[in-house]
Parts: C-alpha cells; structure tokens; sequence
C-alpha cells in the first residue's frame, strides 16, 4: 500500500495493454466491491502509483515499455509497501518461481482468470496489504517517537533517520559527523533510544572540555587515594553507562594518550580505574562525535587511525542547516512549541517576512544558532505572531556582496536610533557601540560586522574615549 495509508473504499490497480482484457478485469474487479484504476502498461502504472495510493495491483507480465517484471522492481525501489498478482498466458512454473519468491508479488495466475479465484485472491491481498500497513504505521510512531529532537524532512534528513534506523539495533560503533551546532548529540541519543539499550543509561562526556588527567578519571573511574582530591573511588563514564551507550563527544581532542587506552578498552571490554590494579568488564555502546572530517582527523594526528577504524563501523553526517533550508520552517514551528512551554509564552506562528529572513540567514551556528535566534524572538514576542522586530540575527551572512554593516542596520533598522542632523561623527560611535553590544563585547566580531580590521575599532573607540574625557574636563573646569 502506499504511503499515504489505507484508502476509505479499497482500490485496485489494473494493468494491461490489451484494451478488451484491461476493461474485462477492470468489470471484474468492480463487481467485487473494489474501485478499479487502470493503466495501460508499467510506465503508466508507474505514475498512478505516484499520484494515488491504491491496496493491491494486478497486472499482466507481457508487455511493452515497462513489463511486469520492471513494475515490480519499480515497486520495490520506490518503497510502496502493496502486494501484486502477476497475470499472464505464456506461464510458467520457473516464472512463476522467479515471480513470486525473487520479485516478492503476492500471487502468479495464469490467463483466463477465473472470477472466484481472483476475488478470493483479491481478499487475501488487501488482508495482507492493511496489515502490513498498520505494522509499518506502527514501526514508524516507535521511531519518530525516537527521532522526535531531529526535525527535517529534507532528503538529507531523511538520509539521516535511514542511517539512524539502520544503525540503531546493532551494537557496532558509531562515528557521528557534522560541524557544530548540527545536533550530534540528538542524533546520538536517537540511536540509543531506538537500541535493545534503550532502557540502561546513556551517559555523554566531552572530549574537547577536559584537560589530559582530568579526562582519564572522567572515563575510567578512580581509586580512593590515586591523586590528590581522591578522597573516594569514583566510577567513570564506562561504568556509569553500563549496559547502555557511551558518547565521545568531540573525540578529536582527546589526548592522544588517552586515545591509546581507550582503543586498549575497546578491545578488551574492560577498564582499570586510575590508581587500581583490577580490570573491570564493561559492557557499552561507543558512539563518538567530531565536527572534523576524516582527513583533518587522521591526517591532521587529531585521531589514531587504528581509532578511527574501530569507531568507524558506522558513520553518520549532520548537514548543515544552510543545506538544508527548506527544513526551516519545520524547525521553527517544532521549536516555538517547545519554548512556548519553557517561557511560558503564547506565541503562535512566524510572520512571512521573518521566515524570509531566516531563510536567508547562512546559519554558521547550524540548529543551536537558530534556536538561539528563535528563543530571543519567543521571549520578546511573548505571545500571537514574531514579528520583524522581534528578529535579531546573530553574525551577518558573508556571502552577499552587501557588506556586513548593511545587513546589521538591516536586522537592527529598529534599535538604532540618532536625532536628525546629528553630526557624523555621532552616528558613527553609536553604529560602532550599538556593534558592539550586538557581539556582546566580542571586538574581533564587532569588526567583522563592521567591515573594519580589529585594529581600526580599537582605534575608534580611542578616539571616542578621548572625546568623552575631553568634555568630562571641560564641564569640571
């Protein structure tokens, strides 16, 4: 059946090129109470398949252009989940083999069709067809459940949930990739929960925010005693995710002495708390995480290579937000839902111009930019639509030939505010300032906005303190 589920009255698709037997069949098959859709060979088919949804196919196996055989292979291909009976008069029993059991039709008649064994034939189909269905229905809410913080429905997303999904149930390594801000850990998670691990721990740490010793103790656990401050043994990361799933996040800046021992532990399915002498068995999951390609990683010593491959069983790749845009909206309305409830908020939608602008927006933060971005126009919102001046965008797209400044007064047209024939000078302190404010405080990206090199705002703001000292003096003389 396709995908758009189960039609209120049943519907079979007849194909044949034979005029007089595809109107025969078509009489037939609506005496049985089923609606009859015709086409008049497997190229035919082929496109009322992708404009309707129907419960079974009966098609002849002879024909031109696209044959029986071609249909099937098109059904398999496309994913359609509907059982087929295969006509023909040139039978048999090695066809009817291949038919059946290589191409996956639900039954092999031969020509004349008698009208009992078709419609109990018929019956037998759309029995399958509704509950094959319902349990591919059913598999699909226990995954989306599982896949519900990812949001997309672009073919990179979708590319994704398959790769997810595949991944999930087996307990092979898992090496997630995608820059930052693209929701690695999400997708870990997702795994997690769709595995037979779902109910033991999962347990994250990142590499990047540990220093060499500290991150030893964080992953192996400690002995009462091993370093100054143990003043009790502690279990580590492989210990506290027993039986369940492990994500390296950032595996890059691991030291490399401790990528070593880690391998150690890969291979050996055990662990030695720093300081004790005992291993101890640990039965988990890895997933690890980078937002650094595969030549960067090995290439650049940021990653053993014996590592790499034995985390590299599965290999998962985040795309960009800015790759995927017309997942956009998706996201916005899956977050305002969810901020909604974390501010107490009553925002409703986007207006049209504000999703233009995000759409626009290259997003170098990916998703957790957007949030960011989204989160700030929920709050000053409060409740109804976002509106423009609700939009504050974070770094300005640098891929338009408008300089960064012009996209900033753009975004901020209703913050900046000077009095008429102010001097230049004036307005150029407060686009500076206001800059500034936008970077909180960041001068490098202040410059950035401002198309000026760090050194030129310093500058700036030299000049502006010392107009500011001078009038202080003037005004106390």
């Amino acid at each position: 059946m396709s995908a758009s589920g189960i039609t209120a009255k049943k519907q079979a698709l007849v194909v044949d090129d034979e005029d007089d037997e595809r109107a025969d069949l078509a009489e037939m098959v609506a005496s049985f109470g089923i609606v009859p859709i015709t086409a008049t060979d497997g190229e035919d088919a082929a496109e009322k398949l992708a404009s309707g949804s129907v419960d079974v196919i009966v098609t002849d196996l002879v024909m031109p252009k696209l044959d029986g055989i071609g249909l099937l292979r098109h059904v398999a291909r496309q994913g359609y989940v509907i059982p087929t009976i295969v006509l023909t008069g040139f039978g048999t029993i090695e066809k009817a083999i291949s038919v059946v059991h290589d191409l996956k039709a639900f039954w092999f008649l031969e020509k004349p069709v008698q009208p009992g064994i078709m419609r109990e034939l018929l019956e037998q189909a759309i029995a399958q067809s509704h509950l094959r269905f319902e349990t591919h229905r059913f598999g699909q809410d226990l995954s989306y459940s599982a896949l519900d913080d990812l949001v997309g429905a672009s073919p990179p997303m979708q590319q994704v949930y398959a790769s997810i999904q595949q991944a999930a149930p087996t307990s092979a390594s898992v090496l997630i990739t995608g820059e930052t801000g693209t929701g690695k850990e999400l997708a870990a998670r997702a795994i997690h929960r769709l595995s037979a691990r779902a109910t033991r721990p999962f347990v994250a740490i990142n590499c990047a925010a540990l220093p060499e010793p500290l991150i030893e103790s964080e992953l192996f656990g400690h002995e009462k005693g091993a370093f100054t401050g143990a003043v009790e043994r502690r279990a580590g990361c492989f210990e506290q995710a027993q039986g369940g799933t492990l994500l390296l996040d950032e595996i890059g800046d691991m030291p490399i002495s401790t990528q070593a021992k880690l391998l150690r532990v890969l291979e050996q399915s055990s662990i030695r708390r720093l300081g004790g002498k005992a291993q101890v068995p640990v039965d988990v999951r890895i997933i690890a995480s980078t937002n650094r390609g595969r030549d960067e990683l090995v290439n650049g010593q940021h990653l053993r290579e014996d590592l790499y491959y034995r985390l590299h069983v599965f290999d998962i790749e985040l795309p960009a937000l800015r790759y995927r845009k017309q997942d956009i909206p998706l996201i916005v309305d899956a977050l305002i839902a969810n901020l909604n409830k974390k501010h107490s908020c009553r925002v409703t939608d986007c207006h049209a111009e504000v999703l233009k602008r995000l759409e626009c927006h290259d997003w170098p933060g990916n998703v957790r930019e957007l949030r960011n971005t989204v989160e700030r126009a929920v709050v000053l919102a409060g409740e109804g639509t976002i509106l423009p001046r609700h939009l504050y965008l974070g770094t300005p797209r640098a891929s338009h030939d408008d300089p960064p400044s012009l996209h900033l007064a753009e975004h901020l047209q209703d913050v900046l505010r000077v009095p008429v024939g102010s001097p230049i000078k004036e307005v150029e302190k407060a686009y500076i300032l206001l800059s500034l404010k936008h970077a909180k405080n960041n001068k490098r990206r202040a410059a950035r906005i401002l198309s000026m090199s760090v050194r030129t705002l310093h500058k700036r703001l030299a000049e502006f303190a010392a107009i500011e000292s001078q009038s202080s003096s003037n005004i106390c003389h």
